[in-house]
């Protein structure tokens, strides 16, 4: 890529680098994770306080807020030369006042394809393409031998929540969607938009209850209370590898096999 650049983000908005970014902010902790694994550690500045992989960044960046809410001031003082959105975790209110600071890029990201394109592009527009390669070659052979794996298992009606008062669960239209069509759950709370809201009675063809561990937090207990509540089988399962697109999706096929076989 030749600079200056001119780019096109997931919002239509276009941005222009001049130079390669050396001082990144990143607000979405999945794809933090990911800038650290095409070796770009050093030049990230800024992160969220949900950015928790790799465990030591917190106490070495500098925290700039959560996904929703962020400190300008601070993020304006690291003076970033690249600051990482994402359509779905960040707001737009928010990415309208970043791009007053910095170059703003913004991923929408709801398949496997979607994730590997972004990887690709942000290999090329931070000069770390060879990087980028060997991670989607990772992620692609992963994926067909969990393809491979999971092809003669039979396919169950889940509902994945994601939080509770009120009961939330993933729709359709999202990442978490895709992954769980990749493992033969078949999602039974359609045509309802990305996390709606819904009453325990909509699950009456469920089969299975997937808790996810994040952004609410369920426990054993809440494993306990609603298969007592609505009769179905539930189990716990790791929102990271349900939801974290980019280098996340490299060990998330493995999780996914002990998943199976423990069930």
């Amino acid at each position: 890529m030749a600079y200056p650049k001119k780019i096109v983000d997931a919002l239509g908005f276009e941005l222009t680098l001049e130079q390669v970014p050396k001082r990144i902010i990143s607000l979405v902790p999945s794809l933090t994770e990911l800038l650290v694994d095409l070796g770009l550690e050093q030049q990230l500045v800024g992160i969220t306080r949900f950015c928790i992989y790799p465990k030591h960044l917190r106490k070495e960046k500098v925290q700039v807020g959560g996904t929703k809410q962020v400190n300008f001031e601070k993020i304006k003082a690291l003076k970033p030369d690249f600051i990482l959105c994402n359509k779905e975790e960040n707001t737009q209110e928010m990415v309208l006042k970043l791009q007053q600071i910095a170059p703003v890029f913004v991923s929408d990201i709801n398949t496997i394809e979607d994730t590997l394109n972004l990887i690709t592009t942000l290999g090329t527009m931070l000069k770390c393409e060879e990087k980028a390669m060997e991670i989607n070659q990772e992620i692609i052979t992963k994926k067909i031998d969990f393809i491979e794996f999971i092809k003669n298992k039979k396919i169950k009606k889940v509902a994945y929540f994601i939080w509770k008062n009120p009961w939330m669960v993933a729709g359709e239209a999202t990442f978490i969607n895709t992954l769980l069509a990749l493992n033969k759950f078949e999602n039974s709370i359609s045509n309802k938009g990305h996390y709606p809201q819904i009453e325990l009675a909509e699950l009456a063809d469920a089969e299975l209850l997937l808790l996810s561990s994040e952004p609410y937090p369920f426990k054993d207990n809440d494993v306990i209370a609603l298969e007592k509540q609505t009769g179905i089988k539930t189990i716990l399962v790791s929102g990271e590898y349900f939801s974290w697109y980019g280098s996340r999706l490299i060990n998330a096929f493995a999780y996914f096999k002990a998943l199976h076989r423990n069930m």
